[in-house]
């Protein structure tokens, strides 16, 4: 039997044009370059551009890191950019308010549409538009469109895209018969945790996707005992 515990460690990007320009970063590289890295000690050679301006795209817990770090790495303006209200976002309350506490500015109903080139090969600015929210559909919530000519650029030399993060397709796409969903996260009995293939156990965020520590153990302690049912029914034959 095997248990696939891979997570979702692969970043979401918007697929707009200047995403590869250097100085846009995910916030998984942005983080772990400060963090774990250590960027922010004198005498570390860890390469990170410490920008005048940064942009972080996202609303999430993460996105609140990532505009806090920008800023205690000395950033003049960090900017958080979201494409509906703060409402929605779906930052716990508390990190919003951090935020705006430690000097983040918050540009809501805002999507970003290009980064653009300097001219050589670095951000040098976002082309972005403002947004508008339709009522609320059949689920309650509510859709953003774009604003038609609300075009605008932002002066900023660093991009942090911090939009979630999705399962690496390796296993999925080398594993016949391995049933995904739309998301890419593998399918799950939700009792016994185990996939479309026979023996093939999973659980954590490969299945859920970004989600909490707390959640990928329950799964785990889940997915041990259906093994070991398995397989004690397989050899008791």
């Amino acid at each position: 039997a095997v248990f696939i515990g891979s997570g979702a460690g692969l970043p979401m990007f918007m697929g707009i044009e200047g995403e590869t320009l250097a100085g846009v970063y995910s916030a998984n590289e942005y983080l772990t370059r400060i963090n774990l890295m250590k960027a922010y000690r004198e005498g570390y050679d860890t390469p990170l551009k410490i920008s005048g301006s940064a942009a972080i795209i996202g609303g999430g817990n993460v996105a609140m890191d990532a505009a806090r770090c920008a800023k205690r790495m000395g950033a003049k303006h960090v900017y958080v950019l979201y494409r509906r209200d703060e409402e929605e976002m779906p930052a716990r309350k508390e990190e919003v308010h951090h935020a705006k506490e430690e000097g983040i500015e918050f540009m809501l109903l805002t999507n970003p549409v290009r980064v653009l080139d300097d001219g050589t090969g670095k951000v040098g600015g976002l082309e972005c538009v403002k947004m508008r929210l339709t009522a609320p559909d059949e689920s309650g919530r509510r859709a953003p469109k774009v604003v038609e000519g609300s075009n605008f650029v932002m002066d900023v030399d660093t991009v942090v895209m911090s939009l979630g993060t999705s399962p690496n397709p390796l296993i999925r796409s080398t594993t016949p018969g391995l049933e995904t969903n739309k998301k890419g996260c593998l399918q799950v009995d939700e009792e016994t945790m185990a996939t479309s293939r026979e023996g093939v156990y999973a659980g954590g965020d490969a299945v859920t996707g970004a989600a909490t520590v707390i959640l990928a153990m329950g799964a785990g302690k889940k997915a041990a005992a259906s093994m070991h049912e398995y397989l004690t029914k397989k050899h008791s034959k």
